[in-house]
Parts: C-alpha cells; structure tokens; sequence
C-alpha cells in the first residue's frame, strides 16, 4: 500500500531512498525553499512571504509519524517565525549567516548526528550544511552550486510542493507514507485538525 500511495515524477534512486531512510530530523532553509524565495515589501517596509499550503501538510505528517522539523534561515522574519509556530517546528534559528555553525548547535539541541539529517536548500550559504549531513536535498530553482551538492534535487519548485514532495519521499523511505496517510483515506483514526 505504501507504494501505491507515492507517485513521484521521478522514482529516488536505492542511493536516495537508503539515504531518506535514516533521516531523524528534517532542516530547511525558508526563502527560495518554504517560499519562492520573492520578497514583497508592503508600504511600511514589511517584507511578506507566501507559504505553500501543500509544503505545511507534508511537515505536518513527518512530525506526526516520529520526524522532528527544524529551520536554519539567513533572514530574521517575523513572518517566518508565526509560519513555524503555525507548523510547530521544533527548532528555528534565524539570521543564521554562518549555516554551519547553526547546525553544529542544533544537532547538539536536538540529539542527532549529522549523518541523521535531511537539509533542503537552495543557494551557496546552504553549502555548509549540504556538505554535512546525510540527506542533502535542494531544488530545480536553487543555485547550480547548491544543486550539485545536494544527494537529490525536488522536481517540484521551492514554494511550489519541493518540501511536501521531499516529505513524502522520507515517508515512503521509511515505510511510513501509508499510516500517515491512512485517517484521510478512510483507513484510521482521524487526526486532529491543524493550521496548515
């Protein structure tokens, strides 16, 4: 049933897969990742973000079934900081401007070795951080440079389903897609709602 349930544009290679499987906590980076990476500024110099609803559902399923959320972002935002509490990410760190150093104190917090990582992001202060962990993910949009680096690259855009795409692919990995799946489909108990 677990296969049935993912139909990705490109099936993730056994490498890939072997790769998602061990993942403990999954990191993203927001701008360019979360969002298109545009910022729109309102009249009082407010910069907004739009959010990809389907990205908040795919967090939200990983944090269900046992994967912990974290964010490490190059930007203070306030916008940032009510769509992660929206999500109840667990860890957010902001204005991070040396990524690695973030992560070496978020590892720490969170009792997981890099190896047990997954980290999606799109640009060369990303760099850091795909080089460490053991799931490195970026997105057709990002930077060559962030592409490359990365163990496997999104079909879908960042701020467009990349998260939600790379969350069903650590949940078909480690054979949770179909529990997390199964109270809408009619097969479980039905969750609680939440904000999306």
């Amino acid at each position: 049933m677990n296969s049935i349930l993912y139909q990705p544009a490109v099936m993730p290679s056994a490498a890939v897969l072997s790769r998602a499987a061990k993942v403990k906590l999954l990191i993203l980076d927001v701008d360019g990742v979360l969002t298109t990476g545009y910022l729109d500024y309102d009249a009082s110099g407010e910069a907004t973000k739009s959010f990809y609803v389907q990205d908040g559902l795919g967090m939200q399923l990983l944090r269900q079934n046992g994967i912990p959320l974290a964010i490490i972002s190059g930007r203070d935002s306030r916008v940032t900081a009510a769509r992660a509490q929206d999500l109840k990410v667990q860890w957010t760190i902001q204005g991070a401007q040396d990524k690695g150093a973030a992560l070496n104190h978020l590892i720490e917090q969170a009792g997981v070795t890099p190896d047990e990582c997954a980290y999606m992001g799109d640009d060369v202060i990303d760099l850091p951080i795909l080089r460490a962990v053991g799931f490195a993910c970026s997105v057709p949009n990002g930077h060559f440079l962030a592409q490359r680096a990365a163990h496997w690259v999104s079909h879908a855009a960042g701020g467009a389903g990349a998260v939600r795409e790379l969350s069903e692919l650590i949940l078909f990995a480690q054979n949770k897609l179909h529990t997390a799946y199964a109270a809408y489909l009619g097969d479980g108990e039905r969750p609680s709602l939440e904000i999306q």
